[in-house]
């Protein structure tokens, strides 16, 4: 791969000279999905599947982007005069983005780069490749120009970048599990206090497989932000009755008894989904702990259904495979994974399953969708690095 890198770097930009090469991961969440902006718990885990980029410093102020992913789009170029989001700049807005936030945070980036990616996360799958290009452009300033970062830092700047510059208003998780993630392990996220830890994902005799619907979505001008403050409003709802800052602090039962306050059919199954679906991932790290896989694919099937049925963000595609892999035999969980409406299913598969389920699915689904969805068999990898 990094020859490879460092041969299409020469192409475009003269030679390979102050070159360097990194990585950051893509991501993938387990359980806990639409409840890191409420306050909730996440279980993401950084997958060895990501994006690479040779990245050298430059003189001047010019900023050069080139992705081998989009290569019709050629060279954009840009300045470290002219941070601003525009059309125009397409995906090069997330590494500006950073480079921007940077310069918010105190840390002014002092000259221009060339930079090369190429990624090998399927674009708009829901695994997060705007963030594994945020969590590694901020990597690269800071092993470049020596600001002091920590990982942490690296993926709150990530999603200050998302916030602010892109117009995104995502929660931490992929940008945590990205600048944080490490090899054979999932993290157990509580995103109103980022504390976390660690728990290794011991999967005897199975495997995650992720199945991308191909359905193509823009996180921003779905109905992301939608949901988001159709929760807010609930918890403004609550919060006259009781005294909480965020719904993942309230159990199931407290939201039963509460639930009436909310003014709104809709709102009500947009807040139940956030507290139901905290709890389940505070029981799905549990039982991975005391190795009760089937509980936890259970759990990931409940989320599913919750997802469906009560912040209604699946679609026909990410339906259509999560109850399609429900029928394989060796299927111990499966679940939309990601901001919904398109995007990806994960799948907890029994190694000897793998293929069924890859060929049972697939076709089914492009019978009922009328196009292929893609399949890839994943293995938890460690965060960002130098290669």
């Amino acid at each position: 791969m990094k020859e490879t890198l460092l041969a299409k770097f020469a192409e475009i930009f003269g030679d390979t000279e102050g070159t360097k090469v990194y990585f950051a991961p893509g991501r993938v969440n387990l359980i806990g999905e639409h409840t890191d902006y409420n306050g909730g718990h996440v279980f993401p885990c950084a997958l060895t599947i990501g994006t690479y980029a040779v990245a050298r410093k430059r003189e001047d102020n010019k900023l050069r982007f080139y992705s081998m992913n989009f290569e019709d789009l050629g060279v954009i170029e840009s300045s470290l005069d002219d941070l601003k989001p525009s059309k125009e700049a397409d995906w090069t807005n997330y590494p500006k983005g950073i480079i921007w936030a940077f310069g918010e945070k105190g840390m002014k980036v002092p000259s221009g780069m060339d930079l090369l990616l190429n990624g090998n996360i399927p674009n708009g799958s829901g695994l997060s490749s705007s963030a594994s290009v945020e969590v590694l452009t901020g990597f690269i300033l800071r092993d470049m120009f020596g600001f002091d970062v920590s990982n942490q830092d690296l993926a709150l700047i990530g999603q200050f970048s998302e916030n602010q510059f892109n117009g995104v208003n995502c929660g931490i998780m992929d940008q945590f599990a990205i600048a944080m993630g490490k090899e054979g392990h999932a993290i157990f996220l509580d995103t109103a206090t980022l504390s976390y830890e660690y728990a290794p994902v011991k999967l005897e005799n199975a495997k995650i497989v992720i199945a991308c619907s191909n359905k193509k979505r823009g996180l921003g001008d779905s109905k992301y932000n939608e949901r988001r403050s159709e929760c807010e409003e609930a918890l403004r709802e609550l919060q006259k009755l009781v005294d909480v800052k965020s719904l993942g602090e309230l159990s199931e039962e407290e939201f039963e008894t509460l639930e009436g306050v909310i003014n709104s059919p809709v709102r009500i199954k947009r807040a139940r989904h956030a507290v139901y679906e905290n709890r389940r991932t505070i029981k799905a790290v549990e039982a991975l702990k005391n190795n009760h896989i089937d509980f936890f694919g259970n759990l990931m099937n409940n989320s599913h259904i919750s997802l469906r049925d009560d912040y209604e963000v699946t679609g026909i595609e990410l339906d259509t495979l999560v109850e399609e892999a429900w029928k394989v035999e060796g299927v111990i969980g499966s679940r939309m994974t990601g901001a919904g409406f398109g995007g990806c299913t994960v799948s907890i598969v029994k190694d000897k399953a793998i293929d069924t389920f890859i060929d049972q699915v697939g076709k089914a689904y492009e019978k009922k969708i009328g196009y292929k969805a893609d399949f890839y068999v994943v293995e938890i990898g460690g965060g960002p690095t130098l290669l």
